[in-house]
């Protein structure tokens, strides 16, 4: 305990982790790289091949990977769908970009310093389909725009059934096919899959065409789907009237329910898996692979059921991690295929993409390139702790608001609705068990993070 101390308050001494970054030179061959923005929903880190899961189907995704950079420690620094993608948008807290609940839109000024309306003002096509999830878009903002979300099965122009995987799949290859060929171009694809479709009894609903992929095959359930787990949670969250406990009945209540959820879940997984393969396939027909930069990651983490709870929102690693795979030409080939774990955020995805751009990174962003972490030589130093928070959603009995601070050693959890804290100790107990935030002994431990919360509080809003 006295070294986990003694590391806290040198991280903590050390104030700002990031040095001034530069981006990375230009894509070989063009000035600027094209650039596919891929966005899974409730898509946490470890459902994916390449990740270790022993089950999930995701070849074209651990293609990519071997292809390009996974990164093993992607958070998000709110674990909701629509703060989640305003900051990815915006490559801000929500503090800063306030927007704290579902249908709020980012007005028209702060649009502009988006990372879609800065590639645009850099002379980049503008495409996005699928889930926009922040309000309303505006056609004026996008060259080419087709938004909808909410429903697995859809109707499509002609009034025929079409699955909303498949619809995603069908106006993204639209785009690239007629997109203008002598301007860069970015296309976001923002799946709704593997949402669950939340006023449905079935909640997953795939295409039929996935059911081979998983027959005969047993979801294992992970260590924190437990009865002491659960005991492990604050009391207002295990509370039978918070949100998470009342999606936890609706799919995992029996280990019947549990195999037939979670296996239509990674189905829904597999079919944006083989909606990827088809855009890759489609991007190395037109002869643009190589000089395309690709980012796939989540807009958060999910619970599988560990801890007694189902959906995301509470500062847990289950909910907080999300995968992150960036295809990028300028990758050096000796990282290609490798894995990083650095402290990454959803923050950082709209100032690496402007930077691609060869755009100056806007001074309202609070994240960082992550080119510098694969430019050579790279011997800046990276973030070593974050800052959390989460709105109230309807009540603090259904979703409580919360704030955390997170760093490798450790981390501090605040309900304030609720006045009560946890503090973990990350390296003995990766599983977030045991508060030790009365125990004796870790005033100081305390009193750091208590500081560092503060702090980073202050600097995001």
């Amino acid at each position: 305990m006295r070294m986990l101390m003694t590391a806290m308050l040198g991280f903590i001494a050390l104030g700002v982790f990031l040095e001034p970054l530069q981006a990375a030179g230009p894509a070989p061959g063009n000035s600027v790289p094209n650039i596919l923005v891929l966005l899974g929903d409730d898509w946490r880190w470890d459902s994916l091949g390449c990740a270790g899961s022993p089950v999930v189907k995701t070849p074209h995704l651990d293609r990519l990977a071997a292809d390009g950079l996974r990164f093993t420690q992607c958070r998000v620094t709110t674990s909701i769908c629509a703060v989640s993608r305003a900051t990815i948008l915006t490559g801000q807290h929500m503090a800063r970009h306030t927007i704290d609940r579902f249908g709020k839109a980012i007005p028209p000024d702060a649009w502009k310093m988006t990372y879609p309306a800065q590639l645009r003002a850099a002379g980049y096509h503008l495409g996005f389909v699928g889930k926009y999830g922040v309000g309303k878009p505006r056609a004026e903002d996008f060259d080419f725009l087709r938004d909808y979300e909410g429903r697995h099965w859809i109707n499509d122009s002609s009034g025929k059934q079409i699955h909303v995987t498949e619809k995603n799949t069908r106006d993204a290859m639209e785009y690239l096919q007629t997109r203008p060929k002598d301007r860069p171009f970015c296309l976001s694809v923002s799946y709704f899959a593997p949402h669950a479709e939340d006023r449905a009894p079935e909640q997953y609903l795939p295409q039929p065409m996935s059911a081979k992929w998983y027959e005969g095959v047993t979801i294992p359930t992970g260590e924190l789907v437990s009865e002491a787990a659960f005991r492990a949670l604050p009391p207002f969250l295990a509370d039978e009237a918070n949100e998470g406990r009342i999606r936890w009945r609706k799919r995992f209540d029996t280990p019947a329910k549990y195999q037939q959820f979670m296996t239509n879940y990674f189905r829904l997984i597999s079919e944006v898996d083989d909606s990827i393969g088809r855009l890759i396939t489609e991007l190395k027909n037109q002869g643009i692979y190589e000089n395309t930069l690709i980012l796939f990651t989540g807009d958060n983490g999910y619970f599988h059921g560990e801890r007694g709870l189902a959906d995301k929102w509470y500062p847990y690693e289950e909910a907080l991690r999300v995968p992150l795979i960036i295809h990028d030409p300028r990758i050096p080939a000796s990282m290609r295929g490798q894995t990083r774990d650095e402290m990454v955020l959803n923050l950082d995805i709209a100032p690496t993409l402007v930077a691609a751009a060869q755009r100056p990174i806007p001074s309202v962003m609070q994240g960082n390139d992550l080119a510098a972490l694969y430019s050579i030589p790279s011997n800046m130093r990276w973030r070593q702790e974050f800052y959390y928070q989460h709105p109230t959603i309807s009540s603090k009995t259904r979703i409580p608001s919360s704030e955390a601070v997170v760093t490798r050693q450790a981390k501090l959890i605040r309900y304030p609705e609720w006045n009560y804290e946890q503090l973990f100790d990350l390296c003995r107990d990766p599983h977030e068990l045991r508060n030790l935030i009365s125990e004796a002994g870790v005033r100081l431990q305390r009193e750091a993070l208590e500081a560092a919360l503060t702090r980073l509080r202050r600097e995001a809003e």
